[in-house]
């Protein structure tokens, strides 16, 4: 078995702006400006303001996306946590799924510090989508109890370490230091959910951004955090598939990533689109929600799913998000307000989520959902396969656009984050 470090390194090492596509430049710049949306209505919340209490012990020069300024570790942290809170930035999904634009968090911080311009912070994010999507085709983590960001924290590592020109020994040393010291678990997305589910992944990005740091300073990691005898491939995967870093070429991962439309995990967004496609008259009886197993596992395996007490469990509950899309008809930021409503909880214990094998068959190149509604007027059926934002049905730029408009980010900087590569990294943030 290669040593996928060493694979990951020399294709750090290979990967040039000058040859990357148009097409994944401006996907690149589109993320640039999704993640900055979400951050900048994030930075508003009330947990926003407990990290900056945090970071009031950890002052630094690398400044944040809302203007802050901390060590370089925790501007990583705080910006990533801004990106992921709502969740309501890019996906992957494969055998393992990821949040890629998590990894903007740690490269807008150390991109800013660093003076970098934007055809590096391009370069580096493409070369960190690649990686990240590369890791998640290559096993499952969730299967055994581990979470996503641990790719996250190899893909941004080897971004990093791009964005910093770090030569092939220092970037294989990143990519050690990030892994063999962080393995999340998966209880951080079981259950009932907490504000951990953001911070995983900030936390992940502030691994990354450490490790980066201490092999640029010539600290030494794991020569075979992988495929040694306790490496990940042997602790942890065990059922990997070696073709999935064969041929790396043009890092064109970052198209086959999806934006979403509304704000809730991945798996709900066909089910949001399809609830809020039906028109449904009279008094909620019964819904039926067929889906395939992730979404099931991720999104109903808890009766918390079906009394959610938080935001954070809100957002990973398939009961709440469809009944929401069934009662009010629309889904936004403010349906969360609805936590506890009454009439959404008589609607919620109605709700049956159900695993369809076919549907389980055709993930993940479709992610097929059927709702079916009895009231005491009829019965009504939706079905979908594909939500908007998918890499295969995406979102304009228009689109794109007015979302990142309606989380209140700025017209200048939409414009700069879709003009990055003509900019510094520094013009890209407060």
């Amino acid at each position: 078995m290669e040593e996928i470090s060493d694979l990951i390194a020399d294709y750090v090492q290979e990967v040039e702006y000058e040859k990357l596509s148009h097409e994944v430049v401006h996907e690149v710049e589109r993320r640039i400006a999704d993640a900055l949306a979400n951050a900048a209505y994030s930075s508003r919340a009330t947990a926003a303001g407990t990290l900056r209490a945090v970071g009031s012990y950890l002052r630094g020069d690398y400044r944040t996306v809302d203007g802050g300024a901390f060590s370089p570790d925790y501007a990583a942290f705080y910006n990533t946590f801004l990106i992921r809170y709502l969740d309501f930035n890019d996906t992957y999904l494969s055998r393992e799924p990821l949040h890629p634009s998590d990894m903007l968090g740690g490269l807008l911080a150390v991109g800013a510090a660093m003076g970098s311009t934007g055809r590096r912070l391009v370069e580096a994010a493409a070369v960190g989508y690649e990686i990240g999507v590369r890791l998640c085709d290559y096993s499952s983590l969730r299967a055994r109890g581990f979470d996503h960001v641990l790719f996250l924290g190899v893909a941004e590592a080897a971004a990093i370490s791009k964005l910093m020109g770090l030569d092939r020994v220092r970037t294989k040393n990143a990519i050690s230091l990030s892994l063999v010291p962080n393995v999340a678990l998966r209880e951080t997305r079981s259950g009932a959910l907490s504000m951990w589910k953001a911070g995983a992944a900030a936390d992940a990005s502030r691994n990354a951004t450490f490790a980066a740091i201490l092999a640029k300073e010539g600290v030494t990691g794991p020569a075979l955090p992988f495929s040694g005898r306790m490496g990940l491939v042997n602790v942890v995967l065990k059922d990997v598939d070696e073709e999935a870093f064969k041929d790396l070429g043009e890092p064109r991962g970052i198209l086959r990533t999806h934006i979403k439309e509304y704000p809730a995990e991945y798996h709900a967004q066909a089910a949001i689109e399809a609830a809020l496609s039906m028109d449904l008259e009279g008094e909620v009886e019964e819904v039926i929600v067929e889906t395939y197993e992730a979404a099931k596992t991720i999104l109903a395996d808890d009766p918390s799913k079906w009394a959610p007490e938080n935001r954070e469990t809100a957002d990973h509950s398939l009961p709440f998000m469809v009944s929401v899309a069934l009662v009010k008809r629309r889904f936004w930021l403010d349906s969360y307000d609805l936590i506890g409503d009454p009439t959404v909880r008589r609607v919620m214990s109605k709700v049956k989520v159900v695993e369809k094998e076919e549907f389980t068959s055709m993930y993940p190149k479709k992610l097929p959902v059927r709702i079916r509604v009895k009231t005491e007027r009829g019965t009504y059926e939706s079905y979908l396969e594909l939500p908007r934002g998918h890499a295969d049905r995406p979102m304009s730029d228009a689109e794109l656009v007015k979302k990142a408009r309606d989380l209140g980010l700025r017209d200048d900087s939409i414009n700069a984050a879709l003009s990055a590569r003509n900019l510094g990294v520094r013009d890209l943030v407060v």
